[in-house]
């Protein structure tokens, strides 16, 4: 039910714990900012396992649909996933998804069988036509990427869960642990936090409420 993010912590070491402390067993990780290159430096796998916690690699940074599908083809190539997080990009300063260019992207993905979650726009419209391209869950912003201004639209995620045969995952947004709350009790499949945690002073004690919550 609760997927963390990995990105914005002081180290990884921080990481690592507040994952644990989350209890949750998928992370998302942006495949753009993989350090592979420098050996000297760290990688994100020396502290958290593959093979005991879910990786979803995403595309965080991507603003056009040739970027998003190059950057989920090089992760299927790294470590064989096939499970991934889409998200495209439309602007630079909110982070709203490009609804145009994500659904031509989540079609030409689940075309070369990958098993695609999209993030999204709160429009239940778009959200259906997610779902007809064959989406395998779909992410709504409950409000712009890394605001913690909590869920701005209700009706719109409510009507996108009454409709959605697919799980729906809230993602984006959320600022509180009693915002992920409000998300499972309005029917959400689960929520993805990342800034939140990270953000937070002490993100160890943030995690621990998230997973509480």
């Amino acid at each position: 039910r609760l997927i963390v993010g990995t990105g914005k912590y002081k180290s990884f070491s921080e990481t690592a714990k507040a994952v644990k402390a989350s209890g949750a067993d998928m992370v998302t990780v942006a495949v753009r900012r993989v350090n592979i290159l420098d050996k000297k430096k760290p990688i994100l796998t020396d502290y958290l396992n593959p093979k005991k916690i879910i990786f979803l690699p995403n595309t965080a940074g991507c603003f056009s649909s040739d970027e998003a599908l190059r950057t989920l083809r090089l992760a299927r190539e790294m470590g064989g996933w096939k499970l991934v997080k889409l998200e495209v990009l439309g602007d630079k300063k909110t982070l709203y998804p490009d609804m145009i260019e994500t659904i031509k992207s989540t079609k030409v993905l689940v075309k070369e069988g990958f098993k695609v979650m999209v993030y999204c726009t709160d429009d239940p419209l778009l959200a259906k036509k997610l779902e007809d391209s064959g989406a395998s869950a779909i992410m709504p912003l409950a409000s712009p990427i890394g605001s913690g201004l909590g869920l701005q639209n209700k009706v719109n995620l409510s009507l996108i869960i009454k409709q959605s045969k697919v799980p729906v995952i809230v993602d984006a947004g959320i600022g509180t642990a009693s915002d992920a709350t409000i998300a499972m009790e309005m029917g959400c499949d689960g929520v993805l936090i990342n800034s939140a945690i990270a953000n937070a002073k002490n993100p160890i004690r943030m995690a621990k409420a998230f997973k509480n919550a």
